[in-house]
């Protein structure tokens, strides 16, 4: 009985080593690969590269910076996801330059209009973001 006893206690002693072991290993690959950059960090590959640019109209000019959101000195913003009349109510006609280009995006019509308001020369994209859906801003671009 006791040699049973004796075999059963090292089998309980490998199998919680084990166990230990392998949380060990899980939280070292877990910590390895948050050391990794993240994907937003690391520079776009070619073909990200590529699917970006056709994704942009192409009124706006190749080095045109992106922006989620363009706050002006006066505490007003225009964000993406705002509707043209927010836009209209920001800036102003006075901020409209007349320029506007039309072509077709992902979900229907897109439009590409040139502002310039409160020293900033900016583009605005406005695209439905759903079908049928009202056009609203997708993209700011700074040239």
């Amino acid at each position: 009985m006791d040699a049973l006893r004796l075999r059963l206690a090292s089998a309980l002693e490998w199998g919680v080593a084990a166990a230990f072991l392998t949380a060990t290993l899980a939280v070292v690959l877990l910590v390895l690969e948050n050391m990794q950059a993240p994907a937003a960090m690391r520079a776009p590959s070619p073909a990200e590269q590529a699917a970006a640019i056709a994704e942009m109209p192409a009124a706006v000019p190749a080095r045109a910076v992106s922006v989620p959101v363009l706050p002006f000195g006066d505490g007003k913003a225009i964000r993406v996801g705002d509707t043209p009349a927010t836009v209209l109510a920001t800036v102003g006609r006075g901020g409209e330059t007349g320029r506007e280009e039309v072509d077709q995006g992902r979900l229907g019509r897109r439009l590409t209009r040139f502002y310039e308001y409160a020293g900033f020369r900016f583009i605005v994209v406005y695209e439905p973001f759903e079908r049928k859906g009202a056009p609203r801003v997708s993209a700011i671009y700074l040239p």
